[in-house]
């Protein structure tokens, strides 16, 4: 293959970025200026530099918009169920079963691992610490580790694979040319190998914390976390409260009866439409009617504006957590042949991240080993702006770049994966969502940082070399 200047460039950008990110600064200008020079040199024409620009974020936000709208639809689903007090009657008959600090452990890991695969993490947490982390702490276990649990089970297990709502796996699986529900399946399995790791590890390492019923600094580190306002989204009436009643029993049973179907599709039937962006679609269908259903419940003399309300605040949410990624991820369809046409308006575009890879296979040995551990330090390098999502486009476009006959494409994308969302994505560095939890459960955001970080880093790498030769 041939090289030429725009090869160059675009490997100079991603340099660029890769080092903006070890900064932990963002990445969203040098990818729009890359995008821009890049095209410009291609063509040679300054004009079709600036419109590929436009042309490159609209290919990556027709590509990912799917995302946005799953977000929107659980995220409003899950402020209506706030209006009737709905999503606490959910989780505290829970409270009842947290006889001991060591139980509370598992359950807090539990919970919000559930919680979390349906709502994401970040709208989760407020809830499981109003709720269930002061009753944990009452029973003996640490605030400290109650925190390492939540994270290690939401931002770190759940999010990782992202298996329901599957905004991280349709990222990793845009940028890497394949389908969705081959990197969302073997990512489930690298997240359940990587948090089961990190999840013992954690308790093994800070068991010896766990206090009993009885011990005075129980009280104090319930009065640390005060501040958590636990009067919101209360019932002010009877009527209120039936519909609550009724809510925290049917949400959890419409979603574990999508969930049954999903499985019961794969497993028995051999289909795997609902594991990809069916799937997605399939969860945010039943989310809506559940919105709706909600909605009329809490005021149905107003539900036409709750409804518009919860809706243009997810949207809100979901701009918010995934608008910067448009950008970066319209760079590195650029490096694709198979988006790179509609970038940059020809019939049959380059594969610049593609042909710079394999320029460099002849020099490098065809290892699995090689392979799988390089995508897994990017993906982490990657994670260190703080998001965790904004480096998936890289880590998938290089997965198809880097996969060969000893290790294929969605094993490295899973591998990437793992490694920028258990970064970004709230365990392992103090600047991302970790600082909510942190804040929640009254402890210091840094010292929670260095209570993950072994057993996260232990579980990766397990799980990494799991990938590389079992799967």
């Amino acid at each position: 293959m041939e090289l030429t200047i725009s090869h160059g460039l675009y490997g100079l950008f991603t340099i660029i970025i890769i080092v903006t990110m070890i900064f932990r600064k963002g990445v969203v200008l040098p990818t729009l200026l890359g995008t821009f020079i890049i095209a410009w040199v291609y063509h040679g024409n300054i004009i079709e530099g600036f419109t590929a620009i436009f042309h490159a974020n609209l290919v990556a936000a027709q590509e990912l918009f799917s995302i946005f709208l799953i977000i929107t639809f659980m995220l409003a689903l899950l402020q209506s169920l706030r209006d009737l007090g709905a999503d606490k009657r959910m989780i505290q008959p829970i409270q009842k079963l947290m006889v001991n600090g060591h139980v509370s452990y598992f359950i807090l890991v539990a919970v919000t691992y559930t919680i979390s695969l349906f709502f994401w993490p970040t709208p989760a947490v407020p809830l499981i610490c109003a709720l269930l982390v002061p009753a944990a702490i009452r029973a003996g276990l640490p605030a400290m580790t109650a925190a390492v649990a939540i994270a290690i089970a939401g931002q770190g297990m759940a999010l990782s694979s992202d298996y329901i709502v599957q905004v991280a796996p349709n990222l990793s699986a845009a940028a890497a040319g394949i389908e969705t529900s081959l990197v969302a399946d073997k990512t489930m399995i690298l997240s359940l190998i990587t948090g089961g790791i990190a999840i013992v590890t954690a308790y093994l390492l800070y068991r010896k914390s766990i206090r009993s019923k009885d011990d005075n600094r129980n009280e104090a580190e319930l009065q640390a976390i005060q501040a958590i306002d636990e009067s919101t989204n209360k019932a002010i009436t009877k009527y209120v409260t039936t519909w609550s009643r009724i809510f925290a029993v049917l949400v959890p049973f419409s979603l574990l009866i999508v969930v049954i179907y999903m499985m019961y599709s794969k497993l028995f039937s051999g289909s795997t439409d609902l594991i990809g962006g069916d799937g997605a679609a399939f969860v945010g269908g039943v989310a809506v009617i559940i919105l709706l259903l909600s909605t009329v419940a809490f005021g149905k003399h107003y539900a036409l504006d709750y409804v518009s309300n919860h809706i243009t605040e997810g949207f809100v949410f979901a701009f918010k957590a995934m608008g910067p990624v448009i950008p970066i991820a319209g760079f590195f369809f650029l490096g694709s042949p198979d988006l790179s046409g509609r970038i940059l308006g020809v019939e049959e575009g380059p594969a610049l991240l593609f042909d710079l890879v394999q320029s460099t296979q002849s020099f490098l040995p065809q290892s699995a080993l090689l392979s799988g551990i390089s995508i897994l330090i990017i993906g982490i390098i990657t994670g260190l702006d703080g998001s965790g999502f904004s480096g998936l486009p890289l880590t998938g476009a290089l997965a198809a770049s880097l996969s060969n006959s000893s290790i294929d494409t969605e094993t490295l994308a899973a591998i990437g994966q793992m490694g920028a969302i258990w970064t970004g994505g709230g365990t392992i560095v103090a600047w991302s969502s970790l600082i909510a939890i942190a804040g929640f459960c009254g402890v210091s955001v840094m010292d929670l940082v260095r209570k993950n970080f072994w057993p996260v880093i232990i579980g990766l790498f397990i799980s990494t070399l799991t990938a590389i030769f079992l799967l």
